[in-house]
């Protein structure tokens, strides 16, 4: 498996988004705020972390930022015991058992604190802020502050999946840099390099779910997602006649583990805006084809967007993951509302 982005000397199909980060450094007029934007699981944090272990190093003499996986520097940020590199994400939540659904503001605090201060070693302080579109109003405000009035020698790097949850005076006061999914030779390489023992046919598969996301084709691979994946292709091609002891079994299964459901809904999601779209661009299959002729385009948009909100409350508020799949294949299939 890959390791943690601090700790992962790998990051393939950014080399655009490396140039950027390379020619700003070498121009000498570095920004102060970096928003570092991507689907979840692209390589958002890993490209931070890259640009971070850099910048403490300095500058080498290939015009890199690679840095050797065996440089002090690399290791220390990997063990997360560097003096000049401080990371904000969200806590775990020990009474919960879970990660907490926000950042804080005391965490946001915590950079400002770290960045006013004079670095340790002589060069540069660098925050990471992953995860930055979970702030609570309270942390965004605070991190607001920062943006307004940059310390000296100091450069915040914010990791985001969803910028347009952030204030626009945020966004506005950083230089953006967007990832874009990684396309399939990038994405078999490094599926090949992090998942050696699996078969090529389903690293292949993975690649197909993934959607040019490393970390989601990891997540799945850790977590039975081709088992869901074949549920999700099961549903797919019963509709409408998915039958209701099926759809028991299947809620069953889905609601006994802790990522089963998520992945399940996320991967149904998936394959319906899959469908969709490729039909509307006359790319679809006769299995496609089938699907999205039974309901109007638009009908879609709303089953899918339904079945997000279905997800966002049984999650957030703990419902019953069971009844939840059982609803959600009932939208489906239009025995429920």
């Amino acid at each position: 498996m890959a390791p943690e982005p601090r700790a992962n000397p790998l990051l393939l199909g950014h080399e655009a988004a490396e140039t950027v980060l390379l020619e700003a450094i070498r121009s000498g007029r570095i920004h102060h705020a970096w928003l570092i934007t991507g689907p979840d699981g692209v390589g958002k944090a890993t490209l931070a972390y890259r640009f971070a272990r850099r910048m403490l190093a300095g500058m080498s003499s290939d015009n890199c930022l690679a840095l050797d996986p065996q440089h002090p520097v690399f290791r220390r940020v990997a063990a997360g015991a560097h003096a000049d590199l401080h990371t904000v994400e969200r806590a775990y939540d020990e009474k919960r058992r879970r990660m907490r659904t926000q950042i804080a503001v005391e965490h946001i605090r915590g950079v400002s604190s770290f960045m006013s201060l004079t670095p340790a070693e002589g060069g540069w302080r660098v925050a990471i802020v992953d995860g930055a579109e979970e702030m609570n109003q309270s942390a965004a405000n605070a991190l607001l502050k920062i943006l307004e009035e940059p310390p000296q020698r100091a450069i915040l790097l914010l990791a985001c999946a969803a910028p347009g949850r952030l204030l626009p005076t945020i966004r506005s006061r950083c230089r953006r840099l967007r990832l874009n999914p990684l396309p399939p030779e990038a994405m078999e390489r490094l599926l090949a390099d992090y998942l050696p023992d699996l078969s090529a046919d389903d690293r292949g598969r993975l690649i197909t779910l993934a959607e040019g996301s490393p970390g989601r084709a990891l997540l799945l691979a850790q977590e039975e997602g081709l088992a869901i994946a074949g549920l999700v292709n099961e549903v797919l091609a019963a509709l409408p006649g998915l039958k209701p002891q099926r759809a028991y079994a299947m809620a069953d299964t889905l609601a006994r583990g802790d990522t089963a459901f998520s992945n399940f809904m996320e991967l149904l999601r998936a394959g319906i805006a899959a469908a969709v779209r490729d039909v509307a661009r006359g790319r679809g299959d006769e299995e496609q084809a089938r699907l999205v002729a039974l309901r109007p385009l638009d009908a879609w948009g709303d089953v899918w967007h339904a079945l997000t909100k279905l997800q966002d409350e049984t999650e957030r508020f703990n419902l019953d993951k069971r009844q939840a799949v059982v609803a959600g294949l009932g939208m489906l299939s239009g025995t429920m509302a």
